[in-house]
């Protein structure tokens, strides 16, 4: 079904900057996705007729109901969205809507241009509406495409009341892309039965399995003498960083891995001979997998502390998220639910496993089962992402079917 206010909803969203920010202690950690939130989004909820309509600034989310329809479905259902974009440049985005036909897609005066021998996902998009940047951005289609689509399916279900649903709640969030934004999630607030993130990729994705994650900081303290007469006194913090790296596995790098394969990952090294620090996140699907990578960076930190003789280096290892297959393979009706509505509107599932996480894994931990649902950016977080405005229109009509067969 194509749906009128889709496109330019999109548009005005993805123009605006709400880039979350790591270093921040704020809540949420830009003051951008606090002005999205109520200066764009909340009006649009009223205006659209939905109630209750509230910011919550304990954990930056925006929650909206739309009333039940009739007394005979009684479950509740929410969509959830995030608002925040990724760690690219996201001023001055400046989309491009473009009928494609094939080839090669020039992206503004850039320089860079999306190839589908370079993108071959380019192949399955031929005679379709495509969203790309002008190269100097990304796009934001993940996860402004979620909520163009939540919005535009609660203003048609609005204004077709003749439309039978249960109640509905919607929530819009901050930081997803920096892995903290569900941490304060209400799910009290929230209040229903189960629920879906639109925060998926490409047409038909349904995903209830994530990454269990960890994070991993480690400093090297080093010794730092004139190296002219360095030998057995001093100790290079930058080298300990690098015989620490080269103990992993080099197959288990994001690289080299795909499926439900997990890796190690190093995201970040710097310092001096006197002292370094690294990051790191540790993926992984199972959980005696996931415990004997902790456990093997352990090992690796005792070692090479043990052959010091003190404690040199230092890690600090937390989880962050846990694979929400554990919660939902409890009942899984919400995946059933979705991949039934899909397979009526002749849109194939694709029932894969998450290579990351979405806030889902922590709601669903929380005790409101959250699996994901595809919202249709590809090539995401880069100057190379783009959506097809024909795939987010499916994702509105799996909204309206889900929530008519709930």
């Amino acid at each position: 079904m194509s749906y009128s206010n889709l496109l330019d909803r999109f548009l005005t969203y993805v123009k605006i900057n709400t880039r979350s920010n790591p270093d921040s202690t704020t809540t949420p950690t830009t003051q951008s996705q606090v002005d999205f939130a109520l200066n764009i989004l909340k009006p649009e909820m009223e205006a659209i007729g939905l109630q209750d309509v509230h910011y919550l600034p304990s954990n930056g989310y925006l929650i909206g109901t739309l009333p039940a329809t009739t007394d005979k479905i009684t479950r509740k259902i929410g969509f959830i969205s995030h608002i925040d974009t990724a760690d690219f440049n996201a001023e001055g985005i400046n989309p491009q809507v473009v009928e494609y036909t094939g080839g090669e897609i020039t992206l503004g005066t850039s320089g860079f241009a999306l190839k589908p021998e370079e993108f071959p996902n380019l192949n399955n998009y031929p005679g379709q509406t495509l969203i790309t940047t002008d190269g100097t951005t990304l796009l934001g289609s993940d996860d402004k495409s979620g909520v163009a689509e939540i919005m535009t399916a609660m203003e048609y279900l609005a204004t077709h009341p003749e439309i039978e649903h249960g109640e509905i709640r919607v929530g819009f969030g901050p930081d997803e892309e920096i892995g903290i934004g569900a941490n304060k999630f209400d799910v009290n607030d929230f209040n229903v039965d189960f629920a879906y993130t639109v925060d998926g990729g490409p047409l038909g994705e349904l995903q209830y399995e994530t990454f269990s994650a960890a994070g991993l900081e480690i400093d090297f303290i080093g010794r730092n003498v004139h190296p002219g007469t360095a030998k057995n006194q001093m100790i290079n913090a930058l080298q300990m960083a690098i015989d620490f790296h080269n103990q992993l596995p080099e197959a288990d790098r994001p690289e080299v891995t795909d499926g439900y394969e997990g890796f190690y990952h190093l995201q970040s090294i710097e310092g001096s001979v006197d002292e370094a620090h690294a990051s790191y996140i540790i993926r992984d699907f199972e959980d005696e997998s996931f415990e004997n990578r902790k456990a093997f960076i352990r090992q690796i930190a005792d070692k090479m502390n043990s052959a010091f003789g003190e404690e040199r280096v230092k890690i600090n290892l937390y989880d962050q998220y846990y694979n929400m297959k554990k919660v939902i393979e409890k009942d899984m009706m919400p995946i059933e639910l979705a991949k039934g509505v899909m397979e009526e509107l002749d849109i194939k599932p694709v029932i894969e496993p998450i290579r990351g996480g979405t806030d889902g894994s922590k709601i669903s931990f929380m005790g409101i089962p959250t699996p994901n649902l595809f919202a249709g950016g590809e090539n995401m977080h880069g100057r190379f992402e783009f959506v097809s405005l024909q795939t987010m229109e499916k994702a509105v009509d799996v909204i309206l079917g889900i929530v008519q067969k709930a």
